[in-house]
């Protein structure tokens, strides 16, 4: 008997058989965008196809150029082009799995200055505003939808995705918010609702009765003027009588201010709204957002929330996630932390999509771990995340390799990163460590701090130095009074801070520590209590599922300072840093820029600046997240005495505490030894 029973059962659609309950949901890579990287996107899909995925769904394709994510980006529109994908589907058919094309018009979210909506009606996240579409524009982006699906098909794709949902075009027309027509196609309810239907009704024409069409449907809009639930059932019963096979559920437009997908969002935080959807219709759902492990996937089919699960990331960080946990291995599951680091900062800066705890991920015919016609004996120092990465994918290779730190646990940076409120997931990768370790032979020695001349004597063929940074210790007068604190001291509770605190240092590391003293208890990742936080209410009762935030008190009056002049947290990462400066924000945190620190002492921190004003923040103690130096001491004395030696992660580079260059240059260095 399975321990997933539900998750791995199949579904028959009637014409069709899915082989289990998990759906790859759509991410965009980067590699759609030219069909000289379909090689690539055929090999990234094909290993989750074989890794057991049922259903794969591809990055978003524009019917049409006013479509278009950005210029020249990814499209269905010619049969040249669909013959292409045929290496796509074909690799995907030969491991028994199933793909889907998505159908996705940008609307005003296209970087395009083609960029068409429902209204003229500027995107907060795009540069350009939109045109609004004719009549006759709207009738012919229904037919190039059909279109599209038709060519899909042609392809051999099994079923396309139609987007409705996260603020695209069709989102946008169903909303009053962006919708603000008087004819047909805008105005009231059945007027706004008729892009969808008669886009699925004109799609199922196109394909046949025995082909997938998949709707992603909009079940929270999160914005003002969204959809009620009465609207949102309303099409979706439409929709189903249209020809929709499956529902996917979507939450939140990309332009809301509720974060739905970072790590500090609740595993399945939205599966109660999916489970209101699926009482009212007689198609499979689809479960969506922060799934990411077997047993929170099998809970919601348990419980009848959902009928399928669909998850993006969790199947980058872990292509063979389904066969794992078929097999009795769901401990070795490389679970996504939700970080958004490799994946979704980098689709939304216009880079290759990966992940931070797989840097195979989009690379999949580039970053190949071969097994080694001549194992080596190799010393790795630290069992940080580089360290981490290059000593179990060496050991993976066949190399004999004992990995040395001295702390009496491994993980590192990660150890603090874990700590701060929200970032609990980061346990998860330290655990998939732990298991690569036992798995593959590592040797691990823990509390001892390896000498050069060990190394020397132990004769290894490489020595692989991961060790890491030290805090950086700045030159402010008073650095040494007992106000002044190290962010790892606060962090691991050395330390007890007072009521009122001052944090020097608004990089990431500030960010998290003043979130880290904002609250006095290990916080609860309840999603009523989540939902009270960002204000996510019951569609049924709020517009759009959208209400006021109720956001719990800081435990402390603090003060997050820097010396640039710049926004605090200007270079958090693109799709995360919003959430928290708005956490710290509403905990009323006071965030100063432009600070000079002239000195700590018994009143507390003295800061000036340029227009000659001064302050004095009478505080309890001082946080110092002033940057990183790296830790090398090992290398001078080993590369005297002749000994192969590599330098990687923060020992290399001592940037902000940054895990995705740390793991990719481990594996990258395993993968070469």
């Amino acid at each position: 008997m399975s321990e997933f029973p539900n998750l791995l059962s199949p579904l028959d659609l009637g014409f069709t058989t899915l082989r289990n309950r998990v759906i790859m949901g759509s991410m965009h890579t980067g590699l759609e965008d030219r069909s000289k990287d379909y090689p690539k996107l055929a090999a990234y899909f094909a290993e989750r196809a074989k890794g057991g995925v049922a259903l794969s769904v591809t990055g978003g394709f524009s019917p049409n150029i006013e479509g278009w994510l950005l210029p020249f980006g990814s499209r269905m529109a010619t049969r040249s082009a669909a013959l292409k994908h045929r290496e796509i589907t074909d690799a995907v058919h030969e491991h028994d799995g199933k793909i889907a094309l998505q159908i996705l018009h940008a609307g005003r979210y296209s970087y395009s200055p083609l960029a068409v909506s429902a209204s003229a009606i500027k995107s907060p996240i795009s540069m350009f505003k939109p045109r609004e579409m004719s009549r006759r524009n709207i009738r012919g982006t229904i037919d190039d939808f059909a279109r599209s699906a038709e060519l899909a098909r042609l392809a051999g794709y099994d079923g396309v995705e139609i987007m409705g949902s996260e603020g695209y075009l069709i989102n946008q027309f169903l909303a009053a918010h962006v919708n603000k027509r008087t004819d047909e196609w805008g105005g009231s309810w059945a007027n706004r609702m008729r892009l969808p239907v008669e886009v699925v009704r004109r799609v199922r024409k196109a394909v046949g009765p025995d082909f997938i069409i998949q709707y992603r449907l909009s079940i929270l809009d999160l914005i003002p003027d969204g959809q009620s639930w009465h609207e949102v059932l309303e099409l979706t019963l439409a929709l189903q009588d249209a020809g929709v096979t499956i529902f996917n559920t979507g939450i939140g437009w990309h332009e809301a201010r509720v974060p739905t997908i970072v790590t500090s969002v609740p595993r399945a935080a939205f599966s109660w709204a999916t489970a209101k959807l699926k009482r009212e219709v007689s198609v499979p759902v689809v479960a969506s957002n922060r799934i990411n492990v077997p047993s929170v996937a099998e809970d919601i089919l348990a419980k009848g929330q959902a009928d399928l699960i669909s998850m993006a990331r969790p199947l980058l960080a872990d292509p063979d996630w389904v066969n794992k946990a078929a097999t009795g291995r769901a401990d070795e599951i490389n679970v996504c932390i939700a970080c958004n680091q490799a994946c979704l900062d980098h689709t939304f800066s216009n880079k290759k999509a990966s992940c931070m705890v797989n840097p195979r991920a989009g690379r999949e015919t580039e970053l190949i771990y071969v097994n080694t016609v001549k194992p080596k004996r190799i010393a790795v120092v630290g069992a940080g995340p580089a360290g981490l990465a290059t000593a179990t994918v060496a050991a993976q290779r066949g190399h004999s390799v004992e990995l040395f730190d001295a702390n009496d646990e491994i993980g590192g940076q990660f150890n603090l990163a874990k700590r701060i409120p929200g970032k609990e997931e980061f346990a998860e990768t330290l655990r998939y460590y732990q298991r690569q370790i036992e798995l593959t032979g590592v040797k691990l020695t823990l509390n001892h701090r390896i000498t050069a001349e060990q190394l020397i004597a132990g004769e290894y063929d490489e020595i692989v130095l991961a060790t890491g940074v030290a805090p950086r210790v700045p030159g402010i007068p008073g650095i040494d009074h007992p106000k002044a604190v190290s962010y790892p001291d606060v962090l691991t509770k050395k330390v007890t801070v007072g009521g009122r605190v001052a944090v020097i240092g608004a990089g990431g590391i500030g960010f998290d520590v003043s979130e880290f003293l904002s609250v006095d208890h290990s916080p609860t990742l309840d999603v009523e209590a989540w939902n009270r936080e960002w204000g996510v209410g019951d569609p049924e009762q709020h517009r759009g599922g959208l209400v006021t935030k109720r956001p719990e008190p800081s435990a402390r009056e603090i003060f997050l300072l820097q010396r640039k002049k710049s926004s605090l947290g200007k270079g958090l990462g693109k799709t995360s840093g919003w959430v928290h400066r708005a956490t710290l924000k509403d905990k009323q945190v006071e965030m100063i820029k432009g600070a000079s620190y002239d000195r700590i002492d018994d009143a507390g921190l003295h800061i000036s600046f340029e227009d000659q004003t001064t302050r004095v923040l009478d505080v309890d103690h001082v946080v110092i997240c002033a940057g990183q130096e790296s830790v090398r001491d090992l290398h001078e004395v080993l590369r005297d005495a002749g000994q192969s030696v590599h330098i990687i992660g923060g020992a290399d580079v001592a940037a902000e505490l940054d895990a995705k260059r740390a793991i990719k240059q481990g594996s990258e260095l395993a993968a070469g030894l």
